[in-house]
């Protein structure tokens, strides 16, 4: 399982309010959300991410509450990977739960640049800069994580069992 795409770069403590503002959360339909994803942060997101691209941020990214709706709104974006630094742990499993991949790599996420093409082997865990002609350790999924993200999420991985 591998993702591929332009990067969106953010710094530390992207929280869920920005990610997803609170008064959006009238609604739970995930292509709802995702015009609404990382709005308060970068206006210009919306507009230009395309499928397959990819989140990068330092320390602390999903940090706030504990709702799905934020890697809920970043998956329906069409981002297929988010890495950072950090990560907050409720965020984490939730992303996990519905089926998007995160992966921590400080390395990475200090060298790569807003604008970078960059892949990610999710088997494997090396993360490639395309663009600099780098690559980086990040942490493979373990083979159960693995079948979560490729069933697109906790739920449907339990009732296809």
């Amino acid at each position: 399982m591998n993702a591929k795409g332009t990067v969106f770069k953010y710094g530390d403590n992207v929280d869920t309010d920005v990610i997803i503002p609170a008064r959006y959360l009238n609604s739970s339909d995930p292509a709802e959300l995702a015009t609404h994803c990382m709005e308060d942060i970068d206006k210009d997101f919306v507009g230009k991410v395309k499928k397959g691209d990819i989140i990068v941020a330092n320390k602390n990214f999903g940090c706030g509450s504990s709702r799905e709706h934020a890697p809920i709104a970043i998956k329906a974006s069409g981002v297929s990977c988010v890495i950072a630094e950090t990560f907050a742990r409720i965020f984490y499993r939730n992303s996990i739960n519905i089926g998007l991949p995160i992966i921590e790599c400080p390395e990475a996420a200090k060298a790569i640049e807003a604008g970078d093409e960059v892949e990610v082997n999710f088997d494997t865990g090396i993360i490639t800069d395309i663009t600099k002609n780098m690559t980086f350790q990040g942490q493979a999924f373990p083979e159960f994580m693995q079948k979560i993200i490729a069933s697109e999420g906790l739920v449907n991985y339990i009732n296809n069992r």
